[in-house]
Order: C-alpha cells, then sequence, then structure tokens
C-alpha cells in the first residue's frame, strides 16, 4: 500500500480532536506523578531504561491500580502493563508467548484497564496467530500494539492486520529513533486509519521530548506517550548492578508535557 497520499510531515492530517497524554512508569510514585500532572494513562513497566520496558511485577500491576484509582484529591488514571517477556527483538517463540498470555489473564484478574503487547513473525510482519491469543486473554480490555509496529515492512498493512484482530490502539515512532523524526511515516498512517475508518487510535511515542509535543500533535496523533524520567543517583555498590542510579518519573516533566500539549491544542 502506498503511502504517497498523505499529509508532509507535522501537517494536521485530521480535524481538531482531543489528544492524551500517556506516561511509562516503573512504581506507584510514577503513577502517582503521572496522575497528580494531568496524565489520562500509564504504561506500567519494568527495566525501561536497560531494555525499553519489560512485564511488571503483579505486587506492582496491583499496588499500581491502587494508586490510580484512589481519587480523593486527582482524577483516576488508567494503567495499562506492558507484557513483554524479555529485552531484544517481538519474535516469540512458544514458551514466550505462553508466559505473556499468561501475564494477560493476570493482569486483567488484577483489573487492569488494558494491556500492552508487540508479536512479529520471522519475517518481520505482525503475527496475527499470536497476537489473537493476546486479544483474546485480554477479554474485553484494551489491547496496544507497541513499538514492534516500527520494524513491520508495511505498516499501513499492519494497521489494517491489528484492527482487524481488535487492538484498540497502537504505539509508533514513525519508524525513527525519535518520533520528531518520524513525522512523515506518522502522519501517514494517521490519515490512513482516518481515512479508512479503522477502529484504531495512533499514540505518538519513542525518544519524545515536551519541545517536540507542537509538531507531534500536528501530525493527528490521539495520543502522545513518553517516560519524562529522571535519574536518582544511588549507586548500588557491588552488588547493586551497573550504574550509579536509578530512573524515576520526573512530576515537573510530566507537567511541563500536559502544559506543552494543552498549549498545541489551544493553538
Amino acid at each position: 500500500m502506498s503511502t504517497e497520499s498523505a499529509g508532509g510531515p507535522g501537517s494536521s492530517v485530521r480535524p481538531p480532536h482531543a489528544v492524551a497524554l500517556e506516561i511509562a512508569v516503573q512504581d506507584v510514585a510514577g503513577v502517582l506523578a503521572a496522575r497528580a500532572a494531568g496524565a489520562q494513562r500509564v504504561e506500567l513497566c519494568a527495566a525501561l531504561g536497560a531494555t525499553g520496558g519489560l512485564t511488571p511485577s503483579i505486587g506492582l500491576l496491583d499496588l499500581a491500580l491502587t494508586a490510580a484509582e484512589d481519587f480523593t484529591d486527582h482524577d483516576p488514571i488508567e494503567v495499562h502493563p506492558l507484557i513483554r517477556p524479555r529485552a531484544g527483538g517481538f519474535v516469540h517463540d512458544a514458551s514466550e508467548l505462553a508466559v505473556m498470555v499468561a501475564d494477560v489473564r493476570a493482569a486483567v484478574d488484577a483489573g487492569a484497564h488494558g494491556v500492552v503487547v508487540g508479536v512479529l513473525t520471522a519475517d518481520g510482519e505482525v503475527d496475527a496467530g499470536a497476537l489473537r491469543q493476546l486479544v483474546a486473554a485480554a477479554e474485553g480490555r484494551e489491547v496496544t500494539f507497541h513499538r514492534a509496529l516500527d520494524m513491520v515492512p508495511d505498516p499501513l498493512h499492519a494497521l489494517d492486520v491489528l484492527a482487524a484482530l481488535g487492538v484498540a490502539r497502537v504505539l509508533t515512532s514513525g519508524g525513527a529513533q525519535r518520533t520528531v523524526d518520524g513525522l512523515e511515516r506518522l502522519a501517514h498512517c494517521v490519515r490512513y486509519v482516518h481515512d479508512e475508518h479503522l477502529p484504531l487510535q495512533v499514540q505518538a511515542g519513542g525518544g519524545v521530548r515536551v519541545a517536540d509535543i507542537a509538531a507531534i500533535v500536528g501530525a493527528g496523533v490521539d495520543a502522545v506517550h513518553l517516560s519524562a524520567k529522571t535519574v536518582r543517583v544511588d549507586a548500588g555498590g557491588p552488588g547493586g548492578g551497573s550504574g550509579d542510579g536509578y530512573e524515576v518519573t520526573d512530576e515537573i516533566l510530566v507537567a511541563a508535557a500536559r502544559d506543552a500539549l494543552d498549549a498545541a491544542l489551544e493553538g
């Protein structure tokens, strides 16, 4: 399928519409920071900086959901755990897929609002068979197909497949290391979903900085995803692994992202 008919990079390809803010977080404090600063949704994961994110523990998910739904001082926020059993690519064997299906079921049982997955075949296409199992295990919860989409040879065909399988949302950088450098392909995807009336949301994410948000919103996306993280210095010593600290969600960065998103929508 050709991408020639879509708008150019950064051009508005859809009428004005609401755009959600999603923050990738790794702990309960991250959920609270994202909620306090005005995000609508979090992607909950482990080892974000080291691996790009792995499946969080069920204990973390339970407490994150409790924190998200305590709306005494802020609106509630949705929690969507990443389901990814290991680092590396998105081609998973039968045993890994079985773990992913079990993790999706556990997330649903815990009360997760949705799950985030990505599965590809050896030739780089969406693994429809595996994804069908994951969607079924989600039992009607929203399923987001994450940045495995950035590795497929034909993203528009992949969008057709994902929509047909019941995926609710895709997370994509437009195939670039940083989303701001993939705006042309991102806009093509948005235009295609809109023109073909696919029941999919397009969420932009990957190396997003606050300064990039206005341009990303201009591509017509439904949501913006970023980690808004900073490093807290805390050397682990001989038994603490490599590095001199660990990553935490920075509420100030989340608030800045919220402000930038609101300004882009108002402008």
